[in-house]
């Protein structure tokens, strides 16, 4: 609702705006749409853009949306998820449609929400790159939904995840066990990072059934509290056989509710980056070899990979380092990539091994990069 404003604010003068969460239009059917229209006429005049929220109210909403957009209209459309997953709108409106998907605040507008402007000139002074470390640090801590960092009442966290477990999934899906759901959930929040598979849940939680499990995960991935990262394979099957990473839409939605608050930050840079990238709509994977050298991401366009990212918070321990390099040195041969970056706390330089540049770059500074 707040991004349809801002769409209208920026961009449109004349436009029709419709609210199906009034109560007004509590008893609308299918068939008052064109009422709907002729009123709009008399009241505003001819227009061809509607904004329209929460649509998912309407039954056959799509055929209406379809018919007036054959004829030239435009439709901006908001559906909660509840009612209307974001996949089945590519089924209902055939083709028709261009997805938009909200997610919380980046760390960019992190810092827009905290009135602190960034200049290309004031990242190189001291005193302002210790400013934006803190406010990094801060980022980990409270997340990007933007209710929670206005308030900063945890409960508002856990009322969005039970929300989202009971609305979007339990109602949804019939959901009879919601105890388990939300102990898997939990458990994956509080493992995020972590390779897993679905037989590996099966043995470490209560599920009797595989099926279950992937049925659950992915109810939970299509309500947007987590996303899967697969392995990197040219072969899909090998991809599919392989173990999964999970990572959290959200690190303080994760840390509000996982069995434990973690402190392993170098778990919570990992889910950070994991998020950057999924808001940048990257494809991108993890890789490992038979020896377990391992990269955490693998960036991929179209059938390029063009490049490779280690993520370590402290990289002074040697024998941290050398693991980490070992994996991009791998990775870079079986994969022909040559753009290999280690993501730090700290660390801002290049150094080359074995004729590659691996180029070291503070995490503050990945997150801003256009």
């Amino acid at each position: 609702s707040v991004l349809l404003s801002q769409i209208i604010k920026e961009f449109f003068k004349n436009y029709y705006y419709i609210n199906f969460e009034d109560e007004r239009l509590a008893s609308f059917t299918l068939e008052d749409f064109e009422i709907l229209h002729e009123v709009c006429i008399e009241l505003f005049g001819t227009n061809k853009v509607f904004f329209v929220d929460e649509i998912q109210s309407i039954e056959g909403w799509e055929r209406w949306v379809r018919r007036m957009h054959d004829d030239g209209f435009k439709f901006f459309i908001t559906g909660s998820n509840a009612k209307l997953l974001s996949k089945e709108l590519a089924t209902l409106l055939t083709g028709r449609h261009l997805q938009c998907d909200l997610y919380p605040f980046s760390f960019r507008e992190f810092l827009i929400f905290k009135d602190y402007k960034i200049s290309k000139e004031n990242i190189y002074i001291t005193e302002e790159r210790a400013q934006i470390s803190k406010h990094l640090s801060s980022y980990i801590k409270e997340g990007g939904f933007p209710q929670y960092l206005k308030d900063k009442r945890i409960e508002i966290l856990q009322e969005y995840f039970h929300d989202i477990i009971n609305r979007d999934i339990v109602e949804r899906y019939k959901v009879i066990n919601i105890k388990q759901l939300k102990n898997l959930a939990r458990y994956l929040f509080t493992n995020s990072a972590n390779l897993t598979s679905y037989n590996a849940l099966k043995n470490l939680t209560s599920f009797k059934s595989v099926n279950t499990v992937i049925k659950y995960v992915s109810y939970l991935e299509n309500a947007y509290l987590i996303f899967l990262v697969p392995h990197f394979a040219y072969s899909l099957k090998d991809q599919i056989k392989s173990p999964f990473k999970v990572f959290a839409i959200d690190t303080a939605l994760r840390n509000s509710v996982s069995f434990k608050f973690s402190r392993d930050i170098g778990r919570l840079y990992e889910n950070i980056v994991a998020i950057e990238l999924k808001i940048k709509n990257k494809e991108f994977y993890y890789w490992k070899d038979l020896k377990h050298h391992e990269v955490d991401f693998v960036i991929k366009e179209n059938t390029k990979v063009t490049s490779l990212l280690q993520v370590c918070y402290d990289i002074s321990d040697e024998t941290t380092k050398k693991r980490e390099i070992t994996g991009l040195l791998n990775a870079s041969q079986a994969l022909k990539c040559n753009n290999l970056y280690i993501i730090t706390e700290n660390e801002d330089k290049e150094e080359t091994i074995e004729n590659k540049k691996i180029r070291y770059i503070p995490l503050w500074k990945f997150l801003l990069r256009k």
